[in-house]
């Protein structure tokens, strides 16, 4: 299996290619991986060593994917290592807290940009080798981009907008074989997010809107990028899967800031 995964940290992206490498070497399939980082932070040295020990080769690549030029040039690069595609996941992103009135114009590109704009430009230079696999894409959205959340005034329209391109390359890559669809997390504990539950008791207070009663894993994440990616998700095309423990269904503007 061909993998290439944005934002490869410890995180989502981590989570995710620990369970796919684990689950192809479990089916003895040999695993070749492409992800990347803003290369803000060191290589994630402690995930590649892993992926290698099940078997996986793994291609690290860094740039900023806001960038379109860049995007492209990781796509060819990521071409030429793996020689196809199978999967492409599309997991780098970012956000940035700020009200509208507020919100400045180059933060609102910002946020397109890498949240919209990337996983576009990567899904059109995937696209020749994944109409050749008959392979698939996932993206990680977010539960803001599901309805209103006050305070996010480029991030939740920006993952809307990402949830509406993951409909529209499905619908329009569907006679090619491919499919698209798209996650979006709830709340989620990662490396990314662990400053701001440091916060004494916000986790507790958190949990305690959240339905199933506790705020999600990586892990949790990931095991819904497997299923979409898998040949059991092989009838699911142009689906978002909220993925938050029951928050939207209470109110997204409840939420404990």
């Amino acid at each position: 299996m061909r993998i290439m995964l944005t934002g490869g940290s410890e995180g989502i992206g981590g989570a995710t290619l620990r369970q796919m490498a684990r689950e192809a070497q479990a089916r003895g399939e040999a695993v070749k991986i492409v992800t990347t980082a803003s290369g803000r932070k060191p290589a994630p040295a402690e995930l590649i060593a892993e992926l290698e020990s099940l078997g996986a080769e793994v291609l690290f690549l860094t740039g900023d994917l806001g960038d379109a030029e860049v995007a492209k040039d990781i796509a060819a690069k990521s071409l030429e290592f793996l020689g196809g595609l199978d999967l492409f996941v599309s997991n780098a992103g970012a956000g940035k807290p700020a009200p509208l009135a507020e919100q400045s114009l180059d933060e609102w590109d910002r946020m397109f940009n890498l949240n919209v704009r990337s996983t576009f430009v990567l899904a059109q230079a995937f696209y020749p080798a994944l109409k050749t696999s008959k392979g698939s894409i996932v993206v990680v959205a977010s539960m803001s981009g599901m309805q209103a959340h006050l305070g996010q005034a480029a991030y939740a329209p920006a993952k809307a907008a990402v949830i509406s391109l993951v409909e529209n390359l499905a619908m329009e890559w569907a006679p090619d074989g491919i499919r698209v669809n798209a996650v979006a997390p709830g709340m989620i504990r990662t490396p990314l997010t662990a400053a701001i539950y440091a916060k004494e008791g916000l986790e507790e207070a958190r949990a305690k809107r959240v339905p199933l009663g506790r705020v999600g894993l990586p892990e949790d994440i990931a095991a819904v990028i497997a299923f979409l990616a898998s040949k059991g998700a092989g009838y699911v095309t142009g689906q978002t899967i909220l993925a938050d423990g029951g928050v939207c269904a209470t109110g997204l503007n409840n939420l404990p800031s």
